[in-house]
């Protein structure tokens, strides 16, 4: 683990081109929104539903993997085939209904611009669907922050985090130079990991492991962290 300053160095330029953030569990709390589609999916094939309070603990990999974690702590798998018709009715359902109670975790908003303030390019890599990323963006009004959106079908099969190919993508379209990657579980860990990039852990996500066991470089408990610790980056 790389040896963070606990204050904002006071000199020198800031040392990242580009900040990247995963989006569910990092940037948005979206765990309400993807409960509600997650307890339609599972009205849909008969099974009960998963308390709200429960739904982050499923989040993390993807809709498919969150669906897949539901069914088989609520009477076990289906056969593949109905599987994907569930998945299906579930992004059918999570897309019309994208929206409705999502938001910032607190002071996401501020960081962020501070961080376009000192020229910093934004980007997402999430495993969630490009187009529902893009789609929630929209939404929210929020589009205009981002430089670059790659999703986990943005790059075909096999190439979404934990793979280091979606940080390494984003880096590409902004044209280079070094970057930090903000998230909340192994999966976003793991890919900055992979892709030799810093990496910044949220204790206050969807974590699938403490935030202080992800094996990243810093863990943050607040956003008005974020810059601080990224500006003293040696």
């Amino acid at each position: 683990m790389t040896d963070f300053p606990t204050a904002e160095a006071s000199r020198g330029p800031f040392p990242f081109a580009s900040v990247g953030f995963d989006l569910d569990g990092t940037l948005l709390d979206t765990s309400r929104d993807l409960g509600a589609a997650l307890n339609h999916a599972l009205a849909v094939a008969g099974r009960a539903p998963v308390p709200l309070g429960e739904v982050s603990a499923l989040i993390g990999g993807g809709s498919a993997q969150m669906l897949r974690r539901a069914l088989e702590l609520g009477g076990g798998m289906l056969d593949e085939a109905r599987f994907w018709e569930l998945q299906a009715e579930l992004l059918r359902f999570y897309e019309a209904n994208i929206a409705v109670h999502t938001a910032f975790y607190p002071g996401a908003e501020a960081m962020l611009d501070e961080l376009a303030r000192r020229g910093v390019k934004l980007a997402v890599a999430t495993n969630k669907k490009e187009a529902l990323a893009v789609r929630l963006f929209a939404e929210m009004g929020i589009s205009w922050r981002f430089a670059a959106v790659v999703g986990g079908d943005t790059l075909g099969p096999g190439r979404s985090k934990p793979a280091p190919d979606m940080i390494r993508e984003y880096v590409c379209r902004l044209g280079g130079g070094r970057t930090a990657f903000v998230g909340d579980t192994t999966f976003d860990i793991g890919a900055a990991r992979a892709a030799g990039v810093a990496s910044v852990a949220v204790s206050f996500g969807f974590n699938d492991l403490p935030a202080g066991e992800l094996g990243a470089d810093a863990v943050i408990d607040h956003f008005e962290d974020l810059v601080p610790v990224l500006a003293g980056y040696a």
